[in-house]
């Protein structure tokens, strides 16, 4: 197949690109970041940086002769970035508009949107502990069919999954949607700002271990829970999902439900340096609770995200414990 991915220069777009590559396709990767800001993994794919997908002209050069579009083009980020940039996040909506006309026009044969938990309706996320309510596909609602997502850019995935929807009733393109949960690992941002709270804990232990402070600050109390789902198990999910027929939007998320104090405690654990927590409860912390619901992702894929919290942090504190030991000796250096 020769597959379109928008946002290849972001981490999961990067490693998609290298999946698809690995499986014998061709790849056309597109980013609006230049060369040097790529998060990428295989360079022998046709890559196209500075690419503003949000122009129309942009999208329609991009999907020209594809079989495939897979967009995971957005203006996104942890919690950090997006609860503070909503129109920003927000405007992504231009990117997804464009690409979907443009796979219309040039006869796509499948078009995958990567969608976000954040969609989920505010009223089904508000518990803490391992009983959290895990979110099934159509939580999206409330009892009475309202929508809640959050602000911004839960928001704009919200309204991009409609036009999706819209789009492959009207006009028959052949759509698939993922609703990711937390999908951290290596080869990701770790420290510009739109880093998740993985990688951002990774580092901050990682800082405190190497100048031996012992002290780390930590947004919010640690009871808020989540699932986080591994890089590979995320795009074993997408290749999954696009290669069979379900059509609707489907949870590629773990159910492992944990608080941030207990991701911190898989930290601590990997670094084998324990340290002091100074909450701070003035950051940004999201909802209280959200976990993924798999039941439905059975069904569709026979196939579930199976890497665990504690065998996804072993592999990725080592990767951003490096990351930080490089920097620290450029700025020594």
């Amino acid at each position: 197949m020769r597959c379109l991915v928008a946002g290849a220069g972001g981490f999961i777009g990067g490693h998609l690109v290298k999946r698809l590559l690995d499986d014998g396709h061709e790849v056309k990767a597109v980013d609006v970041k230049s060369p040097g800001k790529w998060w990428q993994l295989d360079e022998s794919a046709w890559n196209i940086a500075d690419c503003d997908l949000s122009l129309r002209e942009k999208a329609f050069d991009a999907v020209r002769g594809q079989d495939r579009v897979f967009n995971l083009a957005a203006d996104m980020g942890g919690i950090g970035y997006i609860e503070t940039h909503p129109a920003d996040c927000m405007f992504s909506v231009l990117i997804n508009t464009h690409l979907l006309k443009a796979a219309h026009w040039h006869r796509v044969k499948r078009y995958f949107y990567a969608s976000s938990a954040c969609v989920y309706h505010a009223a089904h996320q508000g518990d803490t502990g391992q009983d959290v309510l895990s979110l099934r596909e159509e939580d999206v609602y409330d009892q009475d069919g309202g929508v809640a997502p959050e602000m911004g850019y839960g928001e704009e995935k919200w309204f991009s999954e409609q036009l999706c929807r819209r789009v492959a009733e009207d006009f028959g393109l052949e759509v698939r949607i993922a609703r990711f949960h937390n999908v951290y690992g290596m080869h990701g941002s770790w420290r510009d700002g739109r880093e998740k709270a993985p990688a951002a804990l990774c580092r901050k232990v990682a800082t405190a271990k190497r100048d031996g402070t012992g002290k780390i600050s930590l947004w919010g109390d640690g009871t808020a829970v989540r699932s986080f789902c591994y890089i590979d198990d995320c795009v074993e999910g997408i290749v999954r999902l696009m290669e069979s027929d379900f059509a609707q939007p489907l949870n590629i998320g773990s159910d492992e439900a944990v608080s941030i104090a207990g991701l911190l405690g898989h930290v601590e654990d990997v670094a084998d340096y324990p340290v002091f927590v100074d909450h701070d409860t003035s950051m940004p912390q999201g909802v209280r609770g959200r976990n993924s619901d798999n039941t439905l992702c059975m069904r569709a894929l026979y196939w579930v995200p199976s890497i665990t919290l504690a065998e996804g942090i072993r592999k990725t504190y080592p990767w951003i414990e490096e990351q930080v030991k490089a920097s620290c000796s450029k700025k020594e250096g």
